[in-house]
């Protein structure tokens, strides 16, 4: 879809779904207050969204490390008629949540979350094995600058400038050329009914008037009570935000180009701040290096077309002084969701990979 197929009212509310979200009784009519519409036409407005998948998914967004999960994004590369079996065997794990074809040497890049107890590196080893990979290179974060993916719809531009870590001092414990070891900065006074919440807030959220009584039911709270603690989950950095994912392409920012970066040692800190200060990147982080691959600023870029990722790339170039640096653009979503936590989600993805080739 292109962006000029939304009216004005449409692309309003999905500015407000994305990005301000209410957490109050009754948040459809919240919306729709805002809009200038009523509540029945605001659920209609969102229903018809999902329905064309330009809206994913309404709710909490939370933090992967503090929650106790190790995480990282993972390159692969297939043999170009062994691609989309292998993505699509990779696809059954629970933990890969972004699966995407780009352009480049390494032709499959995902991003895998496991929970406490199973280790990156065999779990790796073992996609290799059960999706036919030639090779994999593990790309857990060094160091984080930025994450908050924000469209503003009303004015047809990338728009993440929120979500924004201006010390730049996350690391994951990564030295010593160890780059599979992704330990998470987890919550030491996570409790059960943090978990709990957790559970029942990462659902999607229904599309009716009172969408939390539910919710909070479930957790024997009042709805107040919910969201005190949906606060308190941000303030304890476990939640970042409640919010909805939208489908870049399906609302109109169809170009996606993943830059990589070749950026000198003494000046990570420096550069990543200044890639992370672009509203048009959505995400910045550094990654460890291979001898096949030099690059370790990773930024991701979302724009309408190609030639605006260009752009945005060159001028981050210019500020920068860094010349050597690849757009790697996806060509193909294989699968694109939200991690689950704490669910017993364990898919036999052997099994998976038998019925695939099969």
């Amino acid at each position: 879809m292109k962006i000029h197929e939304f009216d004005a009212i449409d692309r309003k509310l999905m500015n407000i779904l994305q990005s301000d979200f209410p957490l109050v009784h009754e948040p459809f009519q919240a919306i729709g207050d805002q809009c200038g519409i009523s509540e029945s036409s605001v659920l209609s407005r969102i229903r018809e969204l999902k329905r064309k998948n330009v809206v994913r998914q309404i709710g909490a967004i939370f933090d992967t490390r503090r929650l106790g999960y190790s995480s990282t994004l993972v390159a692969m590369r297939f043999a170009d008629d062994h691609l989309d079996v292998g993505a699509q065997i990779l696809n059954a794990h629970p933990g890969i949540s972004h699966n995407y074809a780009r352009d480049g040497d390494f032709n499959l890049w995902f991003t895998l979350a496991l929970p406490p107890g199973k280790e990156i590196e065999h779990e790796v080893d073992k996609l290799i094995r059960l999706s036919g990979a030639e090779t994999a290179r593990i790309l857990p974060t060094i160091r984080f600058f930025k994450i908050g993916v924000n469209f503003d719809m009303v004015n047809n531009v990338s728009n993440a400038k929120n979500y924004f870590v201006p010390d730049a001092q996350y690391t994951n414990g990564i030295g010593n050329g160890d780059t599979t070891k992704n330990v998470p900065t987890v919550d030491p006074d996570l409790t059960e009914s943090d978990v709990a919440f957790v559970r029942e807030f990462q659902e999607d959220l229904p599309l009716e008037s009172r969408p939390f009584d539910e919710m909070a039911d479930q957790l024997r709270l009042t709805v107040d009570q919910l969201f005190t603690k949906a606060a308190e989950m941000i303030t304890r950095r476990l939640m970042r935000r409640y919010a909805a994912v939208l489908h870049h392409r399906r609302a109109g920012f169809s170009a996606n180009a993943m830059a990589v970066w070749n950026v000198p040692e003494d000046r990570s800190a420096e550069v990543g701040m200044t890639m992370a200060k672009h509203p048009a990147v959505t995400h910045c982080y550094e990654r460890p290096r291979y001898e096949d691959w030099r690059f370790s600023h990773f930024t991701m870029i979302h724009a309408v077309t190609r030639g605006e990722c260009e752009d945005i790339a060159s001028k981050i170039s210019d500020e920068t002084d860094i010349e050597d640096y690849q757009l790697l653009y996806s060509h193909r979503e294989y699968k694109k969701t939200r991690v689950r936590y704490f669910v017993d989600d364990n898919i036999d993805v052997e099994r998976a990979a038998v019925a695939t080739i099969g």
